[in-house]
């Protein structure tokens, strides 16, 4: 009984050290990293370019795969699906115009590997 505790203890240990080596500082970056955490599990073990994390008054806030020079594209996309051009971007903003509007969605990274960005709410109606 001992042997399988410590097995499972030492598990437990090694899963919480390769999480940190993996996410490091950018688990207290955005305050509770359990939601953005789980998502990013969602992401990985299906065929979805993007995992919702959050959902605010405001908007709601996606996770996407950072895939180097096109981490941006995911975003483009699910843009266009709503209806809106990509203009240019400003920083880490990227900013999209429909016929009436013009808005920024902003993005951060969150570890090498993951882009955080949020959607306004006008763009979900």
């Amino acid at each position: 009984m001992k042997r399988i505790l410590m097995t499972v203890l030492i598990l437990f240990i090694v899963m919480i050290g390769l999480l940190t080596l993996r996410f490091g500082p950018a688990l207290t970056q955005e305050g509770n990293p359990l939601p953005i955490l789980s998502s990013i599990i969602g992401l990985e073990l299906s065929d979805t370019e993007y995992e919702q994390f959050a959902e605010a008054g405001t908007g709601n806030r996606y996770v996407s795969a950072n895939t180097g020079a096109s981490r941006y594209e995911v975003i483009e996309e699910f843009m266009k699906d709503k209806g809106w051009d990509f203009e240019e971007q400003l920083g880490s903003g990227l900013v999209f115009e429909n016929a009436e509007e013009t808005l920024v969605i902003e993005t951060r990274q969150f570890s090498e590997h993951y882009v955080l960005w949020d959607v306004p709410g006008e763009v979900l109606d």
